[in-house]
């Protein structure tokens, strides 16, 4: 009896180093690609966060990772047969589990950006999570050049929870999200928070939040000259370039003493960019207060970008965050750079 314990431990110990060997080279693969997870809840602004996928991820070293959280063991009291359906294959079953008619809806809009994912072939994959009867369900379509789009339907106890989740699954470049429908103070949010305002606040990635571009163009970088705003300027400025977005740097100073330090911020950023044999369409400086000046002047744009202070909940709380406050109060979609 020992000995069988003996052996049924050791297997598992075994198996247990297989997955996890797995999945060390399966994220070393993904770390080579660019992967976005689109994050949608059913609502028809939220199919925004698609589109900007399909229009970001120009290239076929592009992933596109669409993702709808469902509460734990909704709607899911009619029958085991059903959920056994599903589980085999989530996009034909008869039984549609909820969510999975908005990611059907998710195909429609990348087919309207270019990207006829469901003309490829298909995997589709579950796995247990949470007790739940359905669990965790994907599609997968691969294009004959490598690209993936991948429909994910996650069970978890919360939406904010489960977006965050399943980063650890990733890993991700950027995550995108809606515009929210509240905002919390900082204070606030550490008892009641939004599900933007909580990934916005926690995710380990870049986080585009979207809204509807309006016609605007371009794509409006901020910089103050720090190391880490320029990682952001670099950033933000491939991705600008691949797309075709043209490229406008912007700094603020708080008062005329300033002036000096913020032009050589734009000067800085620029030359960086020039190196890459990236174009600056243009350059401006503002005077204020800087998350007020960048989203005066950034909301005539289509994508404002800030790179974030890598501060945690306790640090946005007493110093606050221009990052935070730009993504509150844009009125176009702010890319935050980590």
């Amino acid at each position: 009896m020992a000995l069988g314990l003996f052996r049924r431990t050791h297997l598992s110990d075994r198996q247990e180093a297989a997955v996890q060997k797995t999945l060390s080279h399966l994220r070393s693969q993904r770390r080579n690609r660019f992967r976005i997870l689109a994050c949608i809840d059913g609502t028809e602004e939220s199919f925004m966060t698609v589109r900007s996928a399909g229009q970001l991820a120009a290239t076929d070293d592009c992933d596109i990772i669409i993702l709808y959280v469902r509460p734990i063991d909704q709607g899911l009291h009619s029958g085991g047969l059903q959920v056994r359906l599903a589980r085999q294959n989530m996009m034909d079953a008869g039984f549609e589990l909820p969510g999975v008619s908005y990611l059907k809806k998710a195909l429609n809009v990348l087919r309207e950006e270019g990207i006829e994912a469901e003309n490829w072939p298909r995997v589709v994959e579950h796995q247990d999570a949470w007790g739940d009867p359905a669990g965790d369900n994907k599609a997968e379509y691969r294009s004959p050049e490598g690209r993936s789009v991948v429909l994910k339907l996650k069970t978890a106890p919360d939406v904010a929870v489960g977006i965050l989740d399943q980063y650890e699954l990733g890993p991700y470049n950027l995550m995108i999200l809606g515009e929210p429908s509240r905002w919390r103070g900082e204070f606030s949010s550490f008892f009641d928070a939004g599900i933007v305002q909580t990934v916005t606040t926690m995710a380990p990635c870049s986080v585009l939040v979207a809204r509807p571009p309006r016609n605007r163009k371009g794509f409006f970088i901020c910089t103050d000259g720090t190391s880490r705003s320029l990682q952001a300027v670099r950033r933000a400025a491939v991705l600008a370039h691949v797309i075709g977005e043209p490229i406008t740097l912007f700094a603020v100073t708080r008062d005329e003493t300033g002036r000096k330090a913020a032009e050589a911020a734009i000067a800085n950023a620029k030359a960086l960019l020039q190196a890459m044999k990236i174009t600056v369409a243009e350059s401006k400086l503002g005077i204020g207060k800087a998350a007020e000046e960048i989203v005066s002047a950034g909301s005539h744009y289509r994508v404002i970008v800030v790179s974030d202070e890598g501060r945690s909940r306790m640090q946005r709380l007493f110093k606050g965050s221009v990052a935070t406050d730009v993504v509150r109060h844009a009125r176009t979609s702010v890319l935050d750079v980590r």
